[in-house]
């Protein structure tokens, strides 16, 4: 496996990669647990050849977001990517994705004003233009990405149609922790009771699919019940919403493809979740 820093090297390695067939790429910003994992080995698995970036991403982060604490821990992470399959890691510098001078950022509309985007202004701008950049750099064939940063998913997938871009995103399913808890690196900042207390993200999904599946379609009664459960908890709720797939924006009664959203604080740690309303 190949760990690979400088992007003209990553430009001129791609595209000698495409002549053998797709190629798959992994956006990451390392870290890895299971559910990074499971995106690189559905690539390796639907590819000839497969490259993971490793990247945190400083214009995502806002003033007061934890940038300089993010987890890292690239020995790590190559070990278990060699393990996976995957043949080639690009870690870039900030100072080489983002040179003096730089000017230039892709900037979501409708789609990035609600949810995460109003709580995280700018968080978008800075995830839609690293990811453009990316696939430029990959020219990747298909990009795998996880369900549970559902807004970005949704937002990057409208960036790839609007921009006319030939890289197909590939959604993957959210891995969980044996107890239901999604996986995140985020995770390992929780203690124990925090820990404990974020069981309730996953226990209110899906009883508000019990609720719907109970004949239940006003989504504020639903939001209410999810919302006392997580309160009752320790959460600290940053927002619930159930949402159109599509558009990402509230809607009052709920349909089979509606899926309700979550962001809320255990502690001083953020964690989302979501889950569509019909299994």
């Amino acid at each position: 496996m190949q760990i690979i820093q400088d992007i003209s090297l990553v430009k001129s390695l791609c595209r000698s990669l495409k002549q053998e067939g797709s190629l798959g790429f992994v956006p990451t910003m390392g870290y890895l647990h299971e559910g990074h994992l499971s995106l690189v080995k559905q690539s390796v698995k639907e590819n000839p050849n497969t490259v993971v970036s490793i990247f945190v991403n400083p214009s995502q982060f806002g003033p007061n977001e934890d940038l300089a604490t993010y987890p890292r821990d690239l020995e790590r992470d190559a070990g278990l990517l060699k393990e996976c399959g995957a043949g080639y890691v690009f870690t870039p510098t900030a100072q080489t994705m983002y040179p003096d001078g730089f000017d230039t950022w892709v900037v979501p509309d409708k789609l990035a004003s609600v949810l995460c985007g109003k709580s995280r202004p700018g968080h978008f701008r800075g995830v839609a233009t690293i990811v453009l950049k990316l696939i430029n750099i990959t020219a990747a064939d298909h990009m795998y990405m996880g369900l549970k940063d559902y807004q970005q998913l949704r937002i990057l997938k409208q960036m790839v149609i609007d921009l006319h871009l030939d890289c197909e995103i590939v959604a993957c399913p959210i891995v969980r922790e044996s107890d239901g808890l999604a996986m995140s690196s985020r995770n390992s900042y929780l203690n124990p009771s925090e820990r404990k207390q974020a069981l309730s993200l996953y226990h209110g999904l899906l009883k508000a699919r019990e609720l719907f599946e109970q004949g239940e379609r006003d989504c504020g009664r639903i939001i209410e019940t999810i919302k006392k459960s997580i309160q009752d908890s320790g959460g600290r709720i940053d927002y619930i919403e159930c949402v159109n797939p599509l558009s990402l924006q509230s809607v009052q009664e709920a349909e089979a493809d509606t899926r309700m959203m979550l962001a809320v604080y255990f502690g001083k740690t953020r964690l989302i979740d979501n889950m569509a309303l019909k299994a």
